[in-house]
This record gives C-alpha cells, sequence and structure tokens, in this order.
C-alpha cells in the first residue's frame, strides 16, 4: 500500500477542530515515540484512536456492525503509513483524514455488495452443480437481464439514486450535487429501491 499523505489538491483542505488540544498533543507525543520504536506509546496511541474512529464512521453512516471493519482499516493504516506523519502536524487531523476516507471506502463496498445480492439473492441457496445442469448455468445468465428489467422499472427518483451511487459508484456528496438532491433524500431512495429490486428477484422463485 502507498504511503498515507494529505490531500493537495487545490481547494481541498480539511479543518478539523480539535476539542482537545491537549489529547491532541498527547497522541503526536505518542506517535513520535512510535516512530522511534517505542512499542509501550504506539499501543496507547492505537487505543487511544479507536474511539475517534468509530465516532467519524457513525458520523458518516456506517451500520454498527461495520464499525469495527472502519475501526480495523484505519488502525492498519496508520501502521502502514507511521513512518510518513509529519510530528509538527496535528495528529488527530491526520486522524480524521484517514477515518473520514476508510468509512467512505467501505460505504462504497457494501453499496457493490448490496447490488450483488440483487443479482444473485439465493445464489448459494441449494446450489447444483452447473455441469450436470447446464440450465443452472443459463439461469444464472439471465439473471442479469432480470435485474437490469428491474432497474428500468423503478420510480426515477429511485433508478436516479441506483445509477449514480450503485452502478456509477459515486459518493453520496457527489450523487446529491449532481442530482441537486439532498443526501437524506438519495439514502432513503436508495434504501427503497434495494428493496424493491430484491423483491422483483426473488418474486418468479416463490410463486407456486
Amino acid at each position: 500500500m502507498a504511503a498515507f499523505s494529505w490531500s493537495k489538491r487545490p481547494g481541498r483542505r480539511m479543518t478539523v477542530h480539535t476539542k482537545d488540544a491537549g489529547a491532541d498533543l498527547r497522541r503526536s507525543t505518542l506517535m513520535a515515540g512510535a516512530q522511534a520504536g517505542d512499542s509501550v506509546a504506539y499501543q496507547t496511541l492505537l487505543r487511544d484512536c479507536i474511539p475517534v474512529i468509530k465516532a467519524i464512521a457513525r458520523r458518516r453512516g456506517v451500520a454498527l456492525d461495520h464499525v469495527d471493519d472502519v475501526v480495523q482499516d484505519v488502525l492498519l493504516t496508520i501502521h502502514r503509513a507511521r513512518h510518513a506523519y509529519d510530528p509538527s502536524r496535528s495528529f488527530t487531523a491526520w486522524l480524521c483524514v484517514i477515518a473520514e476516507r476508510r468509512a467512505i471506502d467501505l460505504l462504497r463496498r457494501v453499496r457493490r455488495q448490496d447490488l450483488r445480492e440483487v443479482h444473485a439473492p439465493l445464489a448459494f441457496e441449494s446450489h447444483a452443480d452447473q455441469a450436470a445442469d447446464p440450465a443452472c448455468g443459463l439461469a444464472h445468465a439471465d439473471m442479469s437481464s432480470i435485474v437490469t428489467s428491474a432497474i428500468a422499472g423503478l420510480p426515477a427518483r429511485q433508478r436516479e439514486a441506483v445509477e449514480h451511487i450503485v452502478l456509477k459508484e459515486r459518493s453520496l456528496a457527489e450523487a446529491a450535487a449532481l442530482t441537486q438532491r439532498s443526501k437524506v433524500s438519495l439514502k432513503v431512495s436508495l434504501h427503497r429501491a434495494l428493496k424493491a429490486l430484491r423483491a422483483s428477484v426473488q418474486a418468479p422463485r416463490t410463486r407456486p
């Protein structure tokens, strides 16, 4: 993994208001110790980071059962990029940038997973050997066209949310800017769309 660095894009500067300057100084000092090889300081620092990471993940809208995944990703990133941290800068701000990005990464992974589940909601149920039954392979191939038709049949606002957030993998903020809709509206539309798509895909399989 490449070393983590601050964004240098023009006009993009993340401002983090550290409520406790003493805590930020303590973290910076611990990180400097960790860079010098102090394992005790390093373990203390990582434990101190966890509440901050969890708070950012929850604020970003990460589901409770995925918050620990964000924590793990952030701690791994800190470990891999610890040599790149500049002790003259705020450690809390550095941590928050990493946590924000990892939370967004996870939300995008979850959206992709949701779409795969829509394509094959019962893929591993009553699994059969496709080599023994070629019809199984054809049925699986047909699922793609079923989902495509189901998406086309969604209400316009739900279809818009799916196209921007799931199919084109845009962030909620990017989709909101492009559609001139609020993030809340897009999230509601996406939730309803995925629910409707699952129902559409499962319906033929549940008929007598």
